[in-house]
């Protein structure tokens, strides 16, 4: 038996990195997928290879969010599942910043997060139960520099969590959120970011010294998602390789 045997589920950025193991993971626990993402290619690509069903999503847009809800129920007939894993990075120190780019990392990351699990209330409510997951991430603990807008968002993602997680708690509906660390995706891993990143140093600060594999994420995720977590509700999940167990947060 799989963990998620009869479960449906919608991820969203799903076409590749963290989001992909999710879809890849999820599938071979025994889930029903619809993910979304505006990487068109890469999305039908990954559906083709793996069954799951993709749906062009852009996770700021209402409507959107609606198209692939819809998608979700009409083709599975329930929808069980959220992983909220969109999100979006762009390394500029404040004084760099445009607010146009600020603007856009909050609007996916954070807003998009809001707007999913205001979405998926109504088909969660009408199962009977769900289990939402959040895709944070350490710098929703602590600031980085460069990465003002990101932290932001991801600390934003942290609030809306808790508060989700007692408003839904009476439809039996549980959220979650996850913290991942240094994983090893194209978005982490981008050119312009690693220039100003002093290597040496980050390395020296992990715990276990390497960069995670996107499936070690997807495993916790796949663990919220499931009925083992069953009294698991507004709490946070760090997957860092232990890189904040000295932050002091």
């Amino acid at each position: 038996m799989g963990l998620l045997d009869g479960k449906v589920a919608l991820i969203t950025g799903g076409a590749r990195g963290m989001g992909a193991a999710h879809v890849r993971l999820f599938l071979a626990e025994g889930a029903r997928v619809v993910f979304g993402d505006v990487l068109d290619e890469e999305g039908k690509a990954l559906a083709e290879e793996t069954g799951a069903t993709y749906v062009r999503h852009d996770v700021t847009s209402p409507e959107e969010w609606d198209r692939a809800v819809e998608t979700t129920t009409d083709t599975y007939g329930k929808l069980d599942i959220l992983v909220n894993n969109a999100g979006i990075l762009k390394f500029r120190r404040i004084a760099e910043m445009s607010p146009d780019d600020f603007d856009r990392i909050i609007g996916v990351n954070l807003k998009g997060t809001w707007l999913g699990i205001k979405s998926v209330i109504e088909p969660m409510k009408a199962a009977g139960r769900g289990a939402i997951v959040n895709i944070s991430s350490i710098e929703g603990f602590v600031g980085a520099e460069g990465l003002s807008a990101y932290a932001a968002s991801k600390f934003g993602v942290r609030g809306v969590t808790k508060s989700a997680a007692r408003e839904l708690a009476r439809f039996k509906i549980r959220v979650n959120s996850v913290h991942p660390g240094a994983i090893n995706t194209a978005m982490v891993m981008d050119p312009e970011m690693m220039r100003e990143v002093d290597a040496d140093a980050f390395a020296k600060s992990m715990v276990i010294k390497r960069f995670a594999k996107p499936v070690e994420v997807s495993h916790v995720v796949a663990f919220l998602a499931s009925d083992r977590s069953s009294y698991c509700t507004g709490s946070e999940f760090t997957v860092d390789g232990g890189l904040l167990t000295g932050a002091g947060y």
